[in-house]
């Protein structure tokens, strides 16, 4: 996974950035506020998502890590695909975005283009209580460990073949033996728990 990268902005275009790393152009996909705050020449870090399709391999980046996680949390729900999740990114910046999860504000979702009342509906279903858990609200699982780690490990296992079921209950064990984890930990100790089950 390519989780950030650190060059040379090379050029700007409408929907994306070219960034030189290493000597190599990374064309990558970001919405219009983060692309307006790029200059030609001047070097830049961009936080990353690469979503691999069979037809091809795209690079989403993002200004900070919340934007990021926010990306990758949207992509959770039936429906929502990067194209869409980044347009919602676009449309609504991470805070607004979710205080209108969080409040179930189905008018501020749907002046997302692509999102209609129904999805609208099921996002604020399905991630009311994970964005309350990024955001550490209190009762949040979230406490010893970001929402976000949570939710990464999870989608890293979903991309390894396990059901998102298991996983989750494999990364909630771990979340809860202690604290301090990191990712790469939490990974470890996940995989483990759920080789014991096969």
């Amino acid at each position: 996974m390519i989780s950030s990268v650190r060059g040379e902005v090379l050029s700007v275009g409408l929907d994306h950035v070219v960034v030189e790393v290493g000597g190599v152009g990374f064309a990558v996909q970001a919405t219009p506020a983060t692309l307006a705050t790029l200059r030609r020449g001047e070097e830049v870090r961009l936080h990353t998502a690469l979503v691999v399709r069979e037809d091809s391999l795209t690079l989403f980046g993002f200004a900070d890590v919340d934007a990021r996680e926010l990306f990758g949390l949207l992509q959770t729900v039936s429906g929502i695909g990067p194209r869409l999740a980044l347009a919602t990114l676009a449309v609504l910046d991470p805070d607004k975005l979710r205080a209108a999860l969080v409040e179930g504000n189905i008018t501020v979702l749907t002046s997302v283009p692509g999102i209609g009342r129904k999805g609208a509906e099921r996002l604020t279903l399905e991630l009311r209580d994970k964005v309350t858990a990024l955001g550490g609200a209190d009762g949040a699982p979230a406490v010893t460990a970001p929402g976000a780690l949570r939710a990464e490990v999870v989608e890293a296992l979903a991309g390894l073949g396990f059901p998102a079921k298991q996983a989750e209950q494999a990364v909630d064990k771990v979340l809860a033996d202690g604290d301090g984890h990191t990712t790469s930990s939490v990974l470890r100790a996940a995989l483990t728990t759920l080789g014991r089950k096969r």
